[in-house]
């Protein structure tokens, strides 16, 4: 019970976290006022979106007019749970981490696993945390699950490659 009304908390929430404090936020995908409301509240200048593009689903018309009525860059980089990014993906992120304004939120759709991998990258890469605390951004805690039959694990192999370069001197780029 107190795992389901967990999860049940984060998809009611939003599963929307600070991480860096005024510079790098995590979520689920949000409605359009709930994406309004979290530009407003800690003044989001950039979306990351790892669903990819989407015109023409209510959910990405939604979040591409608010980010244009905001004045907020909204950036898409494409990325399934179930598999690990490649090497230009994981660039991509870099180079938006890097260069777009901030504070930014990364999302996917539950906020969970990609937005998981993504916060660990930015948490190792750009904010220098340890290869363990970066890691937390994969856990049960965001709704993380990538135990039994669940694919998502490809994340946290995804984060430990990374993690591994990372070691070694070489960004991931």
């Amino acid at each position: 019970i107190g795992i389901g009304g967990w999860a049940l908390a984060l998809h009611i929430t939003g599963n929307i976290h600070e991480i860096e404090p005024g510079t790098f936020y995590r979520s689920a995908q949000l409605s359009g006022p709930a994406t309004d409301q979290g530009i407003k509240q800690y003044g989001i200048r950039t979306i990351i979106n790892l669903r990819g593009t989407h015109p023409g689903t209510d959910w990405y018309d939604a979040e591409t007019a608010v980010a244009a009525h905001d004045g907020v860059q909204h950036i898409d980089v494409a990325m399934s749970a179930n598999k690990e990014p490649p090497p230009q993906t994981v660039g991509r992120l870099l180079e938006a981490f890097r260069d777009a304004p901030k504070p930014m939120l990364v999302h996917c759709q539950a906020g969970a696993d990609r937005s998981g991998f993504a916060s660990a990258l930015f948490e190792l890469e750009v904010a220098k945390r340890p290869v363990h605390d970066a890691k937390e951004q994969l856990s049960f805690f965001y709704g993380h699950f990538p135990w039994l039959t669940s694919k998502t694990g490809a994340m946290d192999i995804a984060f430990s490659r990374v993690a591994d370069a990372y070691s070694k001197g070489a960004s991931s780029q």
